[in-house]
C-alpha cells in the first residue's frame, strides 16, 4: 500500500542510496524491491525498521535478534517496551523515532 509509512520509508531509503530489504506479511514489490515474507535469511543487517504493532512483533523477537542488527527503530505506533528491553539485553541499540523524519533530516 503506497500510503503506508513503511512503503514510503522503503522508497525514501532506496532513493537516498541505502541498500534496502523489505519484509512484510504479504508478498509483492515496492518499486523493484521485492517484499520478503516469513523469516528470510539476511546477512549484514545494520538497521531494522519496525512498523508492525506490538502483538504482531512477538513472533519475530528471536528472528530480529538473530539478524544481529546494530539498531532497531520503533516507528510511531510500534513501541514495545518488552521487545525494546530484549533488544537492549542483546546489545542492540533501540530508537523510538520516525525513520522518514530521520532520513529527511539527515539523522538516519
Amino acid at each position: 500500500n503506497p500510503e503506508r509509512y513503511s512503503c514510503k520509508a522503503v522508497k525514501s531509503l532506496d532513493r537516498n542510496g541505502y541498500q534496502v530489504v523489505a519484509g512484510g506479511f504479504k508478498p509483492g514489490y515496492i518499486k523493484d524491491i521485492e517484499i520478503l515474507t516469513g523469516t528470510p535469511e539476511i546477512q549484514d543487517v545494520d538497521t531494522v525498521l519496525l512498523y508492525m504493532g506490538e502483538k504482531k512483533q512477538q513472533e519475530f523477537y528471536d528472528y530480529v535478534i538473530g539478524l544481529n542488527p546494530r539498531r532497531v527503530i520503533f516507528n510511531p505506533g510500534a513501541e514495545n517496551p518488552e521487545f525494546q528491553d530484549l533488544l537492549k539485553e542483546n546489545g542492540v541499540e533501540v530508537l523510538k523515532d520516525c525513520a522518514l523524519v530521520m532520513i529527511n533530516t539527515g539523522s538516519f
